[in-house]
């Protein structure tokens, strides 16, 4: 709890003045920095789940967690910044009397959160958040509902994540990898995973011509990773190809540029020291 002068009512107007000074402060830095405009905003709960893909969902009931781990808000409005720091004085009053019971030692109501991995995201409860970053306090009650993603959420702490979190989930539902392959399979551009999913449904469809065979999508995601895409990381490996990209960047890149170079899908040293020369 911060400093007490000995009233409740003062004490909360000083602390929401020391909030807004933090918050206006917090914006002036990240424009100094020339961060993202996204560094300081709640995430979206909305836009987050449809980046991963729902998969459903479950009430674990009350717990306590961590004030760090509150990232975002099914809340769109902008009262509060990342930090749930208020934005503007509209916030003022219900925010002070909170404060002030809460100065009192007076018992306040958990928050309602949705748990999405290790991240969670206000239903119901933004003042009382702020006010419990205001008093110095690490953690919080809140009445949790864990929602199951397709994908991992991990990494995502910005909204600029969340687009190569999208194209990951579309990419992954034309080339349903599995297990390592999934793991393997990793861009940092995300408009790549559009580029990589067209090529893999391309070599999918020579391989039927080939094969005469019709085959499903996992098939074709599985036999693309073990026949064409390991085989060809580990001889760019070998020629030193792969540089600082990704594997799978590395493997997009020698693609392209084998069809541009030399009008073939196939794999061999010339197709390598043509890229080698057109490179280095």
């Amino acid at each position: 709890m911060r400093h007490s002068s000995g009233s409740p009512r003062v004490d909360a107007e000083h602390d929401f003045l020391r909030a807004r000074r933090r918050q206006v402060l917090s914006r002036l830095a990240a424009w100094l920095r020339r961060e993202p405009d996204d560094v300081n905003i709640t995430l979206p709960f909305d836009e987050v789940v449809d980046a991963l893909g729902r998969a459903g969902e479950r009430r674990i009931g009350l717990k306590v967690i961590s004030l760090e781990s509150i990232v975002g808000s099914v809340d769109r409005g902008r009262d509060f910044d990342r930090r749930f720091r208020p934005t503007s004085a509209r916030v003022r009053q219900r925010w002070e009397r909170l404060a002030q019971a809460s100065r009192r030692g007076e018992h306040i109501p958990p928050i309602d959160v949705y748990r999405v991995g290790d991240l969670h995201f206000v239903i119901d409860g933004h003042h009382r958040v702020s006010v419990a970053y205001a008093l110095g306090l690490t953690s919080i009650e809140a009445n949790v509902v864990l929602v199951r993603t397709k994908l991992d959420p991990s990494g995502i702490r910005h909204r600029g994540d969340l687009i190569v979190k999208g194209y990951r989930r579309l990419f992954l539902e034309r080339v349903p990898l599995r297990g390592e392959a999934r793991a393997a399979v990793v861009m940092t551009d995300p408009e790549n995973y559009a580029q990589l999913g067209e090529h893999v449904e391309a070599w999918g469809f020579r391989l039927m011509q080939d094969e005469g065979t019709l085959l499903d999508r996992t098939t074709v995601a599985q036999r693309w990773y073990t026949e064409e895409y390991r085989p060809v990381v580990q001889m760019l490996h070998q020629a030193d190809l792969v540089g600082d990209r990704t594997e799978a960047e590395a493997y997009l890149w020698v693609a392209c540029e084998r069809y541009r170079l030399i009008r073939t899908h196939r794999w061999d040293d010339e197709v390598i020291q043509a890229v080698r020369e057109r490179h280095f």
